[in-house]
């Protein structure tokens, strides 16, 4: 298919995820230039490297997963799976892990890290999307999914937990309980899943102090503008003073000396301070675009599997989006998670290339014959043969019986 024959709501994704580049490229590099040189790490461009790097890496692999054949990810979607929770365990293994601000959720060595739990996040909504389109009837009751979709989610969030990486686990569970839903299981049943979760949220939140002190900061950061609210008051302070229109592009005066991360977790406030509400709600209007083009690509797919796989990717963008924006604007508790496709990030870039590379494959219709759980068998010739002549069996029978009515008739 040609690039004009594609459909609609490929070219809005396409659009859309090289518009957010786009702006994360500049924004990156607008939030870290300064403080990168009063540090002395060079001229400003470290980090704005690493993102076009890794972004061009991204691109590529994101026009590859988007050609394949639909039916070739789904068949490596176990292999993915298991690779992904076998780094979540060498993560916690001494002298393979990498701990950074009390954390340890990356491995390698030196500049060269990856971060297994974003490579989770893709690989279990492929895994969740391939299971309920071999069993379509098991997502209608929690117990028929607790086995194979529950389970294998409950232990991707708890190696998450451990690191700890509170915000990639919600957004792991709240991607799952929309494909559940998708797939048919009653709100009732979902309802009393999500009831369950929140008090182990809440009970995980309130046995470290630092995780305490983090929700109650929360509920009120200019209580604790001095500690554990800083970052939070600091962000509303960039976006309040950005006003409508901005202070500028470069023209930060908080990324320099008062938001920590600026880059990463926090670019959104940078965004807001330097292009003001009418750059915020440029940014929302393009993953508003991703969030329509994927609900039409899922609705449009051909078969269960695609319809889930695009849904689930769609959500999973679209609430990390949300838990990052909700984070900054104070309305939920800081976790850490990357605003998508904008911070700067290695894996969390690549991965989320490669999940709109599936997205794509998908709205362009998969690339496959048969998008089928079982594939048909090709009929052999003694096959077609044997077909043709019971055909002609048939239609020598009926015309048998059609001349021996007639005759009886002239009699």
């Amino acid at each position: 298919m040609g690039r004009s024959q594609q459909p609609l709501e490929h070219r809005l994704l396409l659009t859309a995820t090289f518009c957010l580049l786009a702006g994360g490229a500049v924004m990156v590099y607008s939030a870290s230039s300064a403080r990168t040189v009063l540090q002395g790490q060079g001229d400003g461009t470290m980090y704005l490297a690493k993102y076009v790097g890794y972004g061009f890496f991204g691109l590529i692999a994101m026009h590859i997963i988007s050609r394949l054949r639909l039916d070739l990810i789904r068949r490596y979607t176990s292999v993915l799976l298991g690779a992904s929770f076998v780094m979540l365990v060498m993560v916690k293994v001494p002298g393979l892990g990498v701990e950074v601000n009390g954390a340890t959720r990356w491995l390698g060595f030196g500049p060269l890290q990856f971060q297994p739990s974003e490579i989770v996040k893709l690989a279990l909504v492929l895994h969740v999307a391939a299971v309920i389109a071999e069993r379509p009837k098991i997502a209608r009751n929690i117990r028929t999914v607790v086995g194979p979709v529950l389970a294998v989610g409950g232990g991707a969030v708890l190696l998450i937990a451990a690191q700890p990486d509170l915000g990639t686990c919600l957004v792991i569970c709240f991607t799952m309980a929309v494909l559940l839903v998708i797939a048919g299981l009653p709100m009732r049943q979902l309802g009393l899943m999500t009831g369950a979760g929140a008090v182990l949220v809440l009970l995980f939140a309130i046995l470290e102090p630092y995780r305490r002190e983090r929700l109650t900061s929360f509920l009120d950061p200019w209580a604790h503008a001095h500690d554990e609210g800083f970052q939070i008051v600091q962000g509303q302070i960039a976006i309040g003073s950005g006003g409508i229109f901005g202070n500028g592009l470069g023209q930060s005066i908080q990324k320099i000396f008062y938001v920590p991360e600026a880059h990463t977790d926090f670019i959104l406030t940078i965004i807001g301070e330097e292009l003001g509400l009418a750059g915020i709600v440029g940014l929302l209007s393009l993953y508003g675009i991703i969030a329509y083009a994927g609900l039409q690509t899922a609705k449009k797919a051909k078969g269960i599997y695609a319809t889930l796989v695009a849904a689930g990717i769609t959500s999973l963008i679209l609430c990390q989006a949300l838990l990052n924006v909700y984070a900054i604007l104070g309305l939920a508790p800081l976790t850490g998670v990357p605003l998508p496709f904008i911070s700067s990030g290695s894996t969390s870039l690549i991965t989320l290339m490669v999940s709109m590379g599936v997205l794509l494959n998908v709205a362009s219709g998969g690339h496959a014959h048969t998008l089928s759980a079982v594939p048909q068998r090709s009929k052999s010739a003694r096959d077609r043969a044997a077909e043709d002549r019971h055909r002609g069996r048939r239609d020598g029978g009926a015309r048998g019986a059609g001349d021996s009515r007639r005759r009886r008739a002239a009699s």
